[in-house]
């Protein structure tokens, strides 16, 4: 990286930084901490959602996603937009009538302590492991770009984030996520439009190619639950994985029930209804875009070029003959799509994918604990390689802000739940120092995301680790709340019971689906969970009032 790119990164993420830690950092209360400011508005609400949501995979990821396969994965969003209405209809009313800071401390209302201790540990397992997925995802791809330790870019992403977070809570994550989703959207747009100025076609010509070429498929009607994204899984198990992640998730909980007033959080919940699905098609296009680009500008065989400068002397002279064959392939597809042959290039495609199979395969024999997945590596390729001195530095800053973002967010919620739902409960009565546990608490969690990113593993597409990470405790935690939301007959045994049951349940699905077992999409998880949870809870009910009427 160029001097000037170091100068923009530094200073658009201590601006950032900067300025979430002087706007909160003397006059955050523990409320504040916990919820944020009540004066924030309807946008900074929905971006708030958005940001949090909108972590540094999808931008690395998303756009990898669409280049290796399809639009296909924007069938994951389609559930949101009711999801979004659900949500403001039903659970924010509920929430705003008991006053409560975070989802769980409805259900001790409705059901009991337990159940409310359950639900909250469920959300702090998952949120606790995505929190460290999304320090994670960034620092691999950064490390490489950066030329830095991937632990080093870990653990500094990691001190950024809990720098502001225990400094301003809650507060300080909604006042920053505001300017790093405006950072973001607007160093996206500028690498969209030099993406579009680099593509020698048209672009209606380009678009043409990306369908001929199997890119431009959103749409897939398949009934094979093992097809992972589908329109009936998107509407279904995207429903509820939407539902559960906007109504009871405490990282989005607390964005909108920061709001002063009920219309607030709900206008707040509606903004990003309207605006999710555009966002996420948009840096699919992105992705798509840059398959077309790289049908006429040869990409490297292995996107991650890290791991192949750690092959030995000799084996890299085996892969030059393959860059070589690669190349000549390459030019013969380039002249095939001049000449619309779309067969031929079709064909040529999938001999490019078996010379990259080739090339991985003796990368993994001689690298020890080799790294096989670049599809994360495609768009980050295109900023280092095609941006402009300075431009690189912000697109950098870009994928940062989106980590911390997110992050931030997470770490917040995290710390929001352990204090209200768990030290308050216990030992609520004592004195103590609001401030310094809510604090100490988010120091706690921030430290535990840098461990778990510091032990991470890799995964076939780091958006699908985090989305699949939600979907194992996301459809039990959603049934609990349908259940108390909306039947009122059933008891806090019952439900109970019916959440160890549902969790036990998809647990076992997802170790069965892992080993080949059965198969099925991760989305059809939620589904899964929550009619678990529905159908036990009102069968032991039922159970339980037949044992009351024959005593």
């Amino acid at each position: 990286m160029h001097l000037i790119d170091w100068i923009v990164l530094l200073a658009t993420l201590g601006l950032i930084v900067g300025y979430g830690v002087y706007k909160t950092r003397r006059s955050a209360s523990a409320g504040e901490l916990l919820s944020g400011s009540k004066d924030v508005g309807a946008m900074t609400i929905g971006l708030g959602i958005m940001a949090t949501q909108a972590s540094a995979i999808t931008f690395l990821s998303t756009p990898g996603q669409a280049y290796a396969h399809d639009m296909g994965f924007i069938q994951f969003y389609f559930g949101m937009p009711l999801a979004v209405i659900l949500v403001s209809v039903f659970f924010v009313p509920a929430y705003r009538k008991m006053r409560a800071i975070t989802a769980y401390q409805f259900l001790e209302q409705r059901f009991d302590r337990k159940t409310r201790l359950f639900t909250a540990a469920l959300f702090l397992t998952s949120r606790g492991l995505s929190a460290g997925i999304t320090i994670f995802a960034p620092a691999i791809v950064l490390s490489a770009a950066m030329n830095l330790p991937l632990n080093l870019m870990i653990v500094l992403i990691g001190i950024v984030v809990l720098f502001y977070t225990v400094s301003g809570g809650s507060a300080a994550v909604a006042v920053t996520q505001k300017w790093q989703m405006a950072t973001i959207l607007i160093g996206m747009a500028i690498a969209t439009v030099i993406l579009i100025d680099r593509i020698p076609v048209s672009m209606s010509d380009a678009y043409y190619i990306a369908g001929e070429m199997g890119k431009l498929r959103i749409v897939d009607t398949s009934l094979d639950p093992s097809t992972r994204y589908t329109i009936w899984s998107g509407l279904a198990g995207g429903l509820f994985l939407s539902l559960s992640y906007l109504g009871t998730d405490q990282s989005q909980v607390q964005r909108y029930l920061g709001a002063g007033e009920e219309r607030t959080s709900k206008l707040g919940l509606l903004f990003n209804g309207v605006f999710k699905v555009p966002m996420q098609f948009s840096i699919l296009s992105i992705g798509v875009l840059l398959f077309v680009f790289y049908q006429f500008i040869q990409p490297p065989v292995f996107f991650n070029t890290t791991e192949t400068a750690r092959a030995p002397i000799e084996v890299q002279q085996e892969l030059s003959k393959i860059d070589a064959s690669f190349a000549e392939v390459f030019q013969n597809k380039k002249t095939a799509l001049f000449a619309a042959n779309w067969n031929e290039a079709r064909s040529l495609a999938t001999e490019q994918e078996e010379l990259r199979s080739e090339y991985m395969s003796i990368l993994e024999a001689a690298i020890p604990n080799f790294q096989s997945k670049d599809m994360d590596y495609v768009f980050v390729t295109f900023i280092l390689n095609f941006l402009p001195k300075g431009l690189i530095g912000l697109l950098l800053a870009v994928i940062i802000s989106a980590a911390m973002s997110s992050t931030a967010g997470e770490v917040s919620a995290l710390a929001t739940t352990t204090y209200v739902d768990y030290f308050r409960v216990f030992w609520g009565s004592k004195p103590h120092n609001e401030k310094r546990v809510i604090r100490g608490f988010t120091a706690v969690w921030g430290i535990a995301a840098i461990f778990v990113a510091l032990a991470a593993p890799l995964y076939e597409n780091l958006i699908q680790l985090v989305n699949v990470l939600g979907s194992l405790f996301y459809g039990t935690i959603l049934g609990i709340f349908l259940v108390g939301l909306f039947v009122k007959s059933i008891g806090a045994k019952p439900i109970f019971l019916a959440g160890l049951s549902a969790q036990a349940t998809v647990l076992t699905c997802h170790y069965l689906n892992s080993t080949e077992v059965i198969s099925i999409g991760y989305l059809w998880y939620n589904v899964i969970g929550s009619l678990t949870v529905l159908l036990l809870s009102f069968t032991i009910q039922q159970w339980m009032n037949r044992d009351v009427v024959g005593d």
